[in-house]
């Protein structure tokens, strides 16, 4: 008998409004032929045996990028679903009045939540404007088809510090503690976390600490099970419950500690040796540009990927 093996969905959040980089990065080409990051990923997605892509979207980005992907699902024979991140989506009658002075989505939490219509299978999340590399997928690929990803029991792929910061300014990471097990205790968002010299130094309150070169932290590489949807519709109704600000958004490491700290999941934590790449500030561009460019002469990557 042969090893039965999941479908592999992967769920891209592209619903983002580029805010610091000043336009829409999802769809930013970072090669000669126009191809993005997000184009990356699903290509190191199909090569770890991934079948399924969904991408949630938003209204800005052009009709003629979102035909392009329509176009590399066909000649690659994958199944293709765009999903809408719209500010309405999944708002209760009752909190319709929370959407007059909403102009941003409602977060990454939300966005997931936006896809449950049609993931119904393990699947993995990541940020459209990330480069995680191609051991991530790897490696998550055989975490499902393990059987790893279970009603209570998720992944999350975790990056060195070192290997995610910016040299154009300061970033934010979701800085993980472990487990004796190796499994995620918690997750703690610092923002501005920069190198000085040879430390890595975040400022919280003020005052600076420094962070070990070789701290996990996580990038938004996430493995769950589709039982999450439901936990992420309580999440959310607790959350339009507390009458956010108009700019106030639901993350998802916050929810995913949430459940951890609950004990209602489990989180597995795999590394990867690839370094992330990712546009936080234009000049970031620039490196990206440069590092594709080296993958792509050392054949890691065809010169055009959808050949």
């Amino acid at each position: 008998m042969g090893h039965f093996r999941l479908a592999k969905t992967l769920l891209i959040m592209a619903g983002g409004l580029g805010t610091r980089y000043k336009g829409l990065k999802q769809v930013d080409g970072i090669t000669p032929n126009g191809e993005t990051v997000l184009e990356f990923s699903i290509y190191d997605a199909l090569m770890a045996g991934f079948t399924k892509i969904v991408v949630v979207i938003n209204s800005h980005l052009p009709k003629s990028y979102l035909i392009r992907l329509e176009k590399i699902a066909v000649k690659k024979q994958f199944e293709l679903h765009l999903v809408e991140q719209s500010i309405e989506k999944f708002i209760p009658k009752e909190f319709a009045h929370l959407l007059q002075d909403r102009q941003k989505p409602w977060g990454t939490a939300h966005a997931i939540l936006c896809a449950k219509e049609c993931i119904h299978e393990p699947f993995v999340v990541i940020n459209a404007d990330d480069y995680y590399g191609k051991q991530a997928f790897v490696n998550m690929a055989a975490c499902i088809d393990n059987g790893q990803i279970q009603h209570q029991q998720f992944a999350m792929v975790a990056f060195p510090v070192s290997a995610t910061l910016s040299e154009n300014g300061a970033v934010s990471r979701g800085i993980c503690t472990l487990n004796e097990d190796g499994s995620l205790q918690k997750v703690i968002e610092r923002t501005k976390i920069t190198r000085e010299e040879k430390d890595i130094v975040f400022i919280e309150n003020g005052k600076k600490e420094i962070i070990e070169s070789d701290t996990l932290v996580s990038m938004n590489f996430w493995g769950f099970h589709p039982a999450i949807f439901e936990n992420l519709e309580k999440a959310f109704y607790a959350f339009l419950e507390s009458v956010p600000d108009p700019t106030s958004e639901l993350y998802i490491p916050t929810e995913v500690q949430q459940m951890i700290d609950s004990k209602s999941a489990k989180v597995s934590v795999l590394d990867t040796t690839d370094c992330w790449h990712g546009i936080t500030y234009p000049e970031d561009k620039v490196q990206l540009v440069d590092f594709i460019s080296e993958c792509v002469t050392n054949k890691l990557y065809p010169s055009e990927l959808w050949k």
